[in-house]
């Protein structure tokens, strides 16, 4: 089964802990990891505007999120340092350990969504991979 998501979302998923916007928020993003993690053959379909994810968060504005232009330049870093296009379309596994590889693993994260307003929790899961 394939997905829409977004290529920062690649950075996101890898540090999430059941925090959110909202509950409802925060219930679908679970469910989504969890439905690709039980998927084995899921792919996605990258897409530089609203995806899986964006389905039940607040700034999700009638398709359109709030801090688009801010995203936009999130996305459009990670495919440019993963060697991606928007439409790809990839194994959700395979996307994910090239995010990894690619920036996670390089460092690279604080650089792209440094302003974030999650930023800190993704630093602290950085600060713990560094000390294990």
């Amino acid at each position: 089964m394939q997905m829409r998501l977004r290529p920062h979302h690649g950075m996101c998923i890898p540090f999430y802990e059941g925090k959110g916007y909202s509950a409802s928020f925060t219930d679908h993003m679970g469910a989504v990891i969890r439905d690709c993690a039980e998927d084995a053959d899921r792919t996605v379909l990258l897409t530089v505007s609203t995806d899986a994810v964006c389905e039940a968060c607040p700034e999700n504005r009638a398709g359109v999120c709030a801090s688009a232009e801010k995203v936009k330049r999130y996305d459009e870093a990670v495919l440019s340092l993963c060697g991606l296009s928007e439409g790809d379309v990839l194994p959700y596994a395979a996307f994910l350990k090239r995010v990894k590889e690619a920036i996670l693993d390089k460092g690279k994260r604080r650089s792209i969504c440094g302003d974030c307003a999650w930023n800190d929790v993704c630093a602290r899961h950085e600060a713990r991979s560094k000390t294990e």
